[in-house]
């Protein structure tokens, strides 16, 4: 029997409003059963840091200082910390709960998401294991004392070297499933850590550091072993061929429905290019 065919969209580059918009566009539209499950892979143009919806932006970001380097900045609808998205793959998986291959909890439902991750990692070439299964407990974000979210993994995220590789959340909404995440091609630590608050500067020399020791991105670990960076195309064709193996699926490449590109105009309008959303706490 042949697999189940799921829909696949290669957004490339697209405003840090519009990313978001139609990642909640798709969720809507699998929810009412509109469309198929989706795995998209996109990319932000400019360079953006998102943060997280229960994050206080003000409280946690510079923003003068985002604007001033002209970066973008958005709120994501699913939780976790501020991620600067530069040169990365950005992936997004939307599917409904009902599912019968997912599974009904949020924690067993995030681990298969991230085997279809670890696939595509070890596509690359790379040894990507699982951080619960790697060392065994989960970091609690509140003790790691930085905004950024690369600063620790937690359950069922992705370890290379026993450093985090790429960082995902999860939102469940209306009987769908979407979980999206940051897949980094190479880190500018830099950057990141000069658009965060600190409450002073000998603290955020040394979450700096910390981090470094901490994250790592896709074509670090390729010059570590000697091999060739990669592009995001490539890294796209590894990932979607990871997914389509740990989820037994099929991945035919499609488009947005008129409905989707409708509704996902609307929340970058009205929602996700607006400060009321994006600085709201």
């Amino acid at each position: 029997m042949a697999n189940p065919v799921w829909r696949l969209i290669r957004s490339g580059r697209r405003p840090p409003a519009e990313n978001m918009a139609v990642d909640e566009a798709i969720l809507t539209s699998v929810s009412e059963g509109k469309a198929p499950p989706t795995v998209r892979f996109y990319g932000w143009q400019p360079v953006t840091l998102s943060v997280g919806y229960f994050q206080r932006a003000e409280e946690e970001v510079d923003v003068d200082e985002l604007l001033r380097r002209g970066l973008g900045f958005v709120r994501r609808p699913t939780g976790g910390r501020a991620v600067l998205h530069d040169n990365e793959l950005t992936y997004s998986v939307v599917v409904p709960e009902s599912h019968p291959d997912m599974p009904g909890t949020v924690g067993a439902a995030y681990r298969l998401l991230s085997e279809g991750l670890m696939a595509g990692f070890r596509r690359l070439g790379l040894d990507a294991r699982m951080a619960s299964l790697a060392d065994g407990r989960k970091t609690d974000p509140a003790a790691a004392g930085s905004a950024a979210c690369f600063d620790s993994p937690s359950w069922y995220e992705l370890v290379v070297e026993g450093r985090k590789a790429a960082g995902s959340a999860q939102l469940r909404h209306k009987g769908a499933i979407l979980q999206h995440g940051s897949i980094p091609l190479e880190l500018d630590a830099d950057l990141l850590f000069a658009v965060l608050r600190f409450p002073d500067e000998r603290l955020r020399l040394r979450m700096k550091a910390s981090f470094a020791d901490k994250a790592t991105a896709v074509n670090d670990l390729l010059r570590r072993l000697g091999k060739p960076p990669v592009a995001a195309d490539r890294a796209e064709e590894a990932f979607a061929a990871g997914f389509a193996e740990a989820l037994g699926v099929q991945l035919m490449p499609g488009s947005l429905t008129e409905g989707e590109r409708e509704l996902a105009e609307a929340l970058a309008r009205e929602k996700y290019g607006n400060d009321a959303w994006n600085l709201r706490r």
